[in-house]
């Protein structure tokens, strides 16, 4: 008995997660996944033009919410604008680990794409936002280094319930992150004054 069409594709789309979290998108050929589903590569490309546009269906519901949390953060600034990043990050990369996951490493590459073109500019504006807008090397550093690393840690420890890892993310983003306040420079004292 046949499959229905929208059954097929949907096979389609959960084969590509996997063999892309297995050999990773480079590695995973529209072969392997009309393997893996148990069709014809005419078949995948029936349902996809091409394996980009495959993965981009793949990555929609990501893309979508990382675009809600960059229009959330339009306007925002200091303190607020950190701890909606801050939020809003960890929710999506804890809510999309398993896509995460299957991206690992390749992120360069695929922001090449133009599917995923926006991604990097999106990504810029969020690390500026968990930096408090600052212009400070350490702050930006920081920023980054936390987003990297949350991802990281959402694509390796898929052993850990997700309210756990996010209230573990959300603690240490808290601890790395340099309030706003802080950044701020300090009016002198009578002390300096006098020195």
């Amino acid at each position: 008995m046949a499959r229905a069409v929208s059954e097929t594709h949907g096979e389609i789309l959960a084969a590509a997660a996997r063999r892309f979290g297995v050999t990773g998108y480079r590695g995973t050929s529209l072969q392997d996944i009309a393997r893996e589903v148990g069709c014809s590569k005419a078949t995948v490309l029936y349902h996809f033009a091409n394996k980009e546009a495959l993965l981009a269906e793949l990555m929609a519901p990501a893309i979508g919410v990382l675009r809600d949390l960059d229009d959330q953060l339009t306007g925002l600034t200091g303190a607020a604008a950190q701890e909606v990043a801050a939020q809003g990050f960890v929710d999506l990369a804890v809510r999309f680990r398993r896509e995460i996951a299957v991206l690992r490493g390749e992120f360069p590459e695929l922001l090449c794409q133009p599917a995923f073109a926006h991604i990097q500019q999106i990504s810029d504006r969020l690390r500026d936002a968990l930096a408090g807008n600052s212009d400070r090397p350490g702050a930006r550093i920081a920023a980054l280094v936390l987003l990297a690393g949350i991802s990281e840690a959402c694509a390796e420890f898929v052993d850990i319930p997700d309210d756990d890892l996010r209230a573990a993310l959300l603690a240490l983003v808290r601890r790395a992150v340099e309030p706003v306040e802080a950044q701020l420079p300090h009016p002198p004292t009578t002390e300096d004054k006098d020195s």
